[in-house]
C-alpha cells in the first residue's frame, strides 16, 4: 500500500490567477510530510491539485508508478487517495453512519476498523445515527477524517485537521495520525497547530508564493527557530 508522492514543476491557474508556480516536492512513502507556510502561500491549492479537484496547467504528479496529473478526482480516489478538506465537507442530510458508508468503496463497513476509529473519536459512536448537519464544527471535522480513513488508503491529503477541534480532542487526532502512518499510509498534512506539526511530521515542505522554499526533516526544522521565523514568521516553540 505504501507509495511515494512526487510533484515536478506543477503549475495551477484558477481563472486569471497563477497560484502554483512550479511546485517541486516529494512525500516519502509511509511517512507524514507537513506542508507549512503563511496564509495564501498555495497549500490548499496544492492539495486540491493533487486530488484532481483543480487540474495542473503544467507539470506532473505521480503516486508510486502511477501518474495522477490530468486524471479526474474520481479516478484519483480509486487509486487509493483520500482528501480531508479544510471546509469539513459532510453530507449534512445523511447520518454519520451513512457518511462513512458512502466512503467505503470496497463493500460494507468493517466493524473492526470502525471500533479502531471510535477509539480515537468516541463522539462519533455516540452520534452514529444522528444527521451530520446537526453536529458541531469539530464533530463534523471528525466525520470528515473518519470518512477518509474508513478504509486503508495509499495517500491521505489532510487540510488543517485540527481546525475547530477542542484541545482535548487534538491529542486523539495526533494518536490517530501516527497510527495511520504506522499502518503504512503516506500522508501530506497542512496544519497551523504546531504541536501537531511537531508530533506528527517526519518531513516538512514550506510553501511561499506558490513554490516550495524549504524541504527537510521535521526535527531539523523544529530545532531551528531562526529558520522558522524567516520562512513562516512564527516559532514552533511559541505555539504549544
Amino acid at each position: 500500500m505504501t507509495a511515494r508522492l512526487a510533484l515536478a514543476g506543477v503549475h495551477t491557474h484558477i481563472g486569471s490567477y497563477h497560484i502554483l508556480q512550479g511546485v517541486d516536492f516529494d512525500a516519502p512513502a509511509g511517512a507524514t510530510t507537513m506542508l507549512l507556510g503563511r496564509n495564501g502561500a498555495g497549500k490548499t491549492t496544492c492539495l486540491r491539485t493533487i486530488m484532481g479537484l483543480w487540474r495542473p496547467s503544467r507539470g506532473t504528479i505521480a503516486l508510486g508508478e502511477a501518474t495522477l496529473s490530468g486524471l479526474p478526482a474520481s479516478a484519483i480516489a480509486r487509486a487509493g487517495v483520500a482528501y480531508v478538506p479544510e471546509t469539513m465537507a459532510v453530507f449534512a442530510d445523511l447520518t454519520v453512519r451513512e457518511n462513512l458508508m458512502l466512503a467505503a468503496r470496497e463493500g460494507p463497513l468493517d466493524e473492526r476498523r470502525l471500533d479502531w476509529i471510535f477509539g480515537f473519536f468516541p463522539t462519533l459512536k455516540r452520534f452514529w445515527l444522528s444527521r451530520a448537519g446537526s453536529l458541531s464544527g469539530g464533530q463534523k471535522q471528525m466525520v470528515s477524517i473518519a470518512r477518509a480513513i474508513v478504509e486503508p488508503r495509499r495517500l491521505l491529503l489532510i487540510d488543517e485537521p485540527t481546525k475547530g477541534l477542542a484541545p482535548a480532542i487534538v491529542g486523539g487526532l495526533i494518536d490517530c495520525l501516527n497510527e495511520i502512518k504506522r499502518l503504512g499510509a503516506t500522508m501530506v498534512v497542512v496544519e497551523q497547530n504546531f504541536r501537531v506539526a511537531r508530533e506528527v511530521g517526519d518531513f516538512v515542505r514550506v510553501m511561499d508564493n506558490g513554490r516550495i522554499v524549504h524541504a527537510g526533516p521535521m526535527a531539523e526544522f523544529v530545532a531551528d527557530e531562526a529558520l522558522q521565523a524567516r520562512l513562516i514568521g512564527l516559532s514552533l516553540d511559541s505555539h504549544q
